[in-house]
Order: C-alpha cells, then structure tokens, then sequence
C-alpha cells in the first residue's frame, strides 16, 4: 500500500503495466497543475499517463465526481485547490485508500509565505485576471491573427516580433504561443525569388527573426500535408529535397545579409523557439533602451 504521507509510494504499489493514471484536479483551468505534471511525467519515458483533468471544480458534487473516477481509475493525485472543504476532503479520501496525493502550489506558497511574511489570500484562478496584462493578450492575439502569413505587412513597424520563414517552419504556431504571452507577432513566408515586404530592413522597433529547419524535416511535414489534402505530387518542388534545401540556403543568406537572429526549429517544441525567441527579444529592448539614453 501507500504510505500515508503526500506523495510517497511503495514499491510494492508501483504499477505493474507501462502506465499510469494521473488525476489532476483544479479550481481553475488547470492550465498551471497540467504543466507541472507533464514536466515530471516528462522524466519517465518509459511510462505513459492517463491523464484525467477536471478543471473548475468548486463544488462537492464535482469532487463527487473526481472522486468516483479515482476511485475506479487509482493513480497520483494533483490538485490545485483553494476552498479549504474540497482540498481536505480530496486530501482525506486519498489517504484513507493508499493513493499518492499532493498539493502542487502548497510548496511554492509556503515559501512565499516564509519569505514575504503574512498569510497569503487565497483566490480561485487569481492569475486569470480581467487586467491590464489580459487585455495586453488580447490585443496582441488580435494584431497577431491579423498579421498572419504575410497580411498587412503596412503594420509590422508595432509589432514587437517579425518572424520570417518558408512554408511549414512553424511561424504560425510559434506566432499564437507568442501572442498569448501578450507579444504582438506578425510572420512573413519567404519564397525565393520574390522579394520581402518593402520596408521589412527598416523597421527599428520590432525584432526580426529567421525560422530554418532541415530539409529532411521541411520535406516531410510538407508531404503529410498534402497527403493530408489528397493533393501529394511526387515530383512537385515544393517536397522536392534539393528545393527546399535552397529555399533553406535564402532564407539564412537573406538573414546574413541583415543581421537578423535565425533560429533552427528542426528539433524545437513551440514552447522552446518561443522562449528563445523571448531571450533575443528582451536582449533587443534592452539594446533599444540604450540607444535612446
């Protein structure tokens, strides 16, 4: 069984099979709980999750059913919980039946708590805030949808970020994660032979950035889309290896000539070409802020 501490299993409760049942129960989206378990999950490749969410959980007829579901499905508990009747109530029911449980902002909050002083005041899904910061979001996911794949490339001087990029380099996913961090994104496909926007090596504001991939990658995402369409052509350029390799070979030279920051996206998640992208960019305000003093 499960020693009754959160979090601490015994050998002999470990799965047998190649998976597991994760239960993840928020007050909230869920969105933060969701992240922390798939980065630890992340750490076990040889084992694979269920995963059961249930966002807005803030009733006891809802935990009822949380409840029921751990019941029938055992496996780890994570929750983030801020009504003291439904976390205690989850926590026990845990407990009492031998299942790894655990709180995953209560260490986090407990060191706030030692550092800061006071006692914290719990509030549901207080990230998620009708503020200024979400209003920024907004308006950058706008700008973004709008600027999508070359659209009114008169704007680009307010965006923050110009990513550029021949067809199936991520720009436009790469473009939304951005958005939705409140950075306004417009992405520009390049093609060879046909020139870039006017204007594009004279913006000042925003931060332009080059998106490459291998060709072996390019090629074969470009097949499964047209495979996708029912639209596959053997000897068409655009999945022609040697074609796209010098579609690649432009768009470096083209960034070369400017000075312009590329970033190879072959072997990177959205979430780490954006986290790159967000490195440079905060490098580039800072270097605007100089220039200004």
């Amino acid at each position: 069984m499960h020693s009754p501490v959160d979090g601490s299993v015994t050998d002999s409760a470990r799965p047998a099979e190649n998976y597991y049942h994760l239960h993840l129960v928020s007050d909230s989206t869920g969105e933060t709980l969701i992240s922390v378990a798939r980065a630890a999950a992340a750490q076990y490749s040889g084992m694979k999750p269920i995963e059961h969410i249930y966002p807005l959980v803030r009733t006891h007829k809802q935990l009822d059913k949380v409840i029921g579901d751990i019941d029938e499905y055992p496996g780890i508990v994570l929750y983030t919980l801020t009504e003291p009747e439904l976390r205690n109530r989850l926590k026990a029911y845990c407990l009492d039946n031998g299942i790894p449980v655990l709180s995953v902002l209560a260490p986090v909050v407990r060191l706030f708590q030692a550092y800061l002083g006071g006692v914290p005041t719990p509030r549901v899904g207080g990230q998620h805030q009708l503020d200024g910061e979400y209003f920024r979001r907004i308006d950058a996911m706008n700008f973004t949808v709008m600027h999508d794949d070359g659209q009114h490339t008169e704007g680009l001087e307010a965006a923050d970020v110009v990513l550029l990029g021949i067809s199936r380099s991520s720009k436009t996913p790469t473009s939304i994660y951005l958005a939705n961090r409140g950075i306004k994104t417009a992405n520009i496909p390049l093609v060879p032979n046909i020139p870039v926007p006017a204007g594009l090596s004279e913006l000042k504001r925003p931060l332009v950035v080059g998106l490459v991939a291998s060709a072996e990658r390019v090629v074969e995402i470009r097949r499964n889309r047209l495979m996708g369409l029912n639209a596959a052509q053997p000897n068409d350029s655009y999945v022609d290896r040697e074609s796209v390799a010098e579609e690649i070979a432009f768009s470096r030279r083209l960034c070369a000539r400017h000075g312009w920051p590329v970033i190879d996206v072959t072997r990177r998640s959205i979430e780490e070409t954006a986290a790159a992208i967000i490195g440079l960019l905060q490098e580039h305000r800072r270097k605007l802020a100089e220039d200004r003093n």
